[in-house]
């Protein structure tokens, strides 16, 4: 909107081009048109050059006029309601006049004040300029990928404001090398100049709709002053018995005493990469348990603190931050990247576990929800006896049957308990195909066609189970075989080519031991011959006191059924 203060005159009087008439109502010319007077006294015909409003014509002669304008308004007219004979304007021709020279006088300057701080919670992608004050609770890794448009990187981090607002930021290329080493977890920043787009759900467990992707005009600049009004982490933690109902994958917070710590393992993912993976246990108030599956880093990082500190009789309190729900073996609750874990937090709920547990908690009845004991449950849910197997039809269908099984290892096949694998990496996980000694002595990998001075040996472990049902076959693979035996493989064929002793030794220490095997149990065609394999994908020696749990709790559920 354009608002005219002060007009001037430049030319009053100018020489008409042409004989413009105006025209009556019933077409007949009107000879003399009526003169106008306005702006300054100068008398003019029509509407001046440019004036794109009504113009009102001197009151004389009660007779309308409809005046042109040189705009090109056709729409602009006056009229005089005593007459309704129209008499039309000529309009004036305008002097000529050069285009105005406009000079760069430099960049408008821009608004420069600095943004205004508003909670998380008010963030929506169609505020213009915004900044939010808030503390950083995790970071993620580095992490690469690669698509239609190339290689890149990207990272994560969340941040945690006064009011309990969450809400993540991500960092992809040139502005994660800008922002990784700034980034600290801890302490307080002040964000702004992002892009709000909707969160990610399937990585973004946060209860917010929207996540941050900075760009080149983002900043984050660390708050020198430590501010006591953000907290250092929030959490919204479940009782385990809740954990029962939770849904498959769910992302929730639970805390708990640990009760026991498993040693650290190395497995083979599906993708063909290799893994660590720890267990432990944890117990609350609501008397039920849990298994806690640790994965990468944590096992080394937390893990062994923990597995130190229940080794020397003190249990301590874990929370655990975005967790993950799994119903694998029932209920258990297993890390991802953006997981934290925190020992013996200095929070209400931390303290009342620990009163809790020192004073008779310890020694209370909890029953697992990790372990299969519902009675009725599905058959990947339930425990079987070794006939159960077989009587049972399991394996038989189109997806494997997974079963818990507590028998006793009666035999090894100790010819053969091992195969030679390939050590290539290819990106970031390890062959394992198998390779044969070649002519010159080297071993020859068929799927990578080449040739290695010196291969990596894998259990392939074929040992018979019994228990008071039967007797069955069962395999075991890389990690069950390691879990077993408590050596690699590389070691136990070592021992065996010196004829230590000791090779023997570790396959006697295992017989007639009872173990609590997880059991893959899938129908494979050999030859023309289809026949049910038994692989262990998990083994561990029977706990009698958790047996005991194990087998009283089945009894209560068994009579409450009758």
């Amino acid at each position: 909107i354009i608002v005219i203060l002060n007009l001037e005159v430049l030319v009053s009087e100018c020489e008409i081009i042409g004989n413009p008439t105006a025209l009556s109502e019933t077409g007949s010319p009107i000879p003399n048109p009526t003169r106008v007077e306005q702006f300054n006294g100068a008398t003019q015909y029509g509407l001046m050059a440019g004036n794109s409003s009504n113009t009102t014509t001197k009151p004389s002669d009660n007779v309308p006029l409809f005046q042109n304008s040189m705009a090109g308004n056709s729409s602009n007219f006056a009229t005089r309601p005593s007459d309704k004979v129209p008499v039309f304007q000529p309009t004036v021709q305008p002097s000529y006049r050069p285009a105005p020279n406009y000079k760069n006088h430099g960049a408008i300057m821009k608004n420069e004040a600095p943004a205004r701080i508003i909670p998380i919670s008010a963030l929506n992608p169609y505020q213009g300029r915004w900044a939010i004050k808030a503390r950083v609770t995790a970071k993620g890794d580095i992490r690469r990928y690669h698509n239609a448009k190339g290689d890149g990187k990207v990272f994560s981090f969340d941040l945690l404001d006064s009011d309990g607002g969450e809400i993540r930021v991500t960092c992809f290329n040139a502005l994660l090398d800008r922002f990784y080493e700034v980034v600290e977890v801890g302490k307080v920043y002040v964000v702004s100049r992002g892009n709000l787009r909707p969160a990610q759900k399937n990585y973004n467990h946060l209860n917010n709709e929207w996540e941050i992707l900075l760009e080149n005009g983002s900043t984050v600049d660390l708050c020198p002053d430590e501010d006591s009004s953000i907290p250092t982490q929030r959490f919204d933690f479940r009782p385990i018995n809740e954990i029962e109902d939770a849904q498959n994958n769910a992302i929730l917070d639970i805390i708990g005493v640990v009760t026991s710590v498993n040693p650290c393992t190395t497995i083979q993912r599906k993708n063909g990469m290799e893994t660590q993976k720890r267990t432990m246990n944890l117990k609350d108030m609501s008397g039920r348990s849990v298994e806690v599956t640790m994965w990468g880093d944590f096992c080394n990082r937390e893990g062994s603190q923990l597995q130190g500190m229940v080794e020397r009789g003190i249990f301590p309190v874990l929370a655990v931050k975005a967790g993950k729900v799994s119903d694998f073996s029932g209920k258990s609750v297993g890390t991802i990247s953006s997981t934290q874990l925190f020992i013996n937090p200095d929070s209400a709920e931390a303290h009342s576990l620990r009163q809790w547990f020192d004073s008779g908690g310890r020694d209370a009845s909890t029953q697992s929800i990790s372990r299969d004991i519902t009675p009725g449950a599905s058959r990947n849910e339930i425990r079987k006896t070794v006939a159960q197997i077989k009587d049972e039809g399991l394996g038989m269908g189109d997806k494997p049957d997974w079963i818990t099984v507590k028998a006793t290892v009666i035999f090894f096949k100790n010819e053969s308990f091992f195969y030679t694998a390939c050590p290539n990496m290819i990106g970031d996980r390890q062959c394992n195909k198998k390779v044969t000694k070649s002519t010159t002595g080297n071993w020859t990998c068929d799927k990578c066609d080449r040739e290695f001075e010196e291969c990596d040996y894998r259990y392939l472990l074929q040992f018979q189970i019994q228990d008071h049902s039967g007797t069955a076959w069962v395999t075991a693979f890389q990690e069950a075989g390691q879990e077993l035996l408590g050596c690699s493989a590389t070691e136990l064929n070592a021992l065996k080519e010196r004829e230590d002793p000791r090779f023997a030794d570790t396959m006697l220490n295992c017989l007639f031991q009872e173990y609590l095997l997880r059991l893959k149990v899938k129908e494979e065609s050999y030859g023309d011959e289809r026949k049910v394999k038994n692989t262990a994908v998990k083994v561990e020696k029977v706990d009698p006191s958790g047996e005991s749990k194990f087998l009283l709790d089945l009894i209560s559920k068994s009579s409450a059924l009758h």
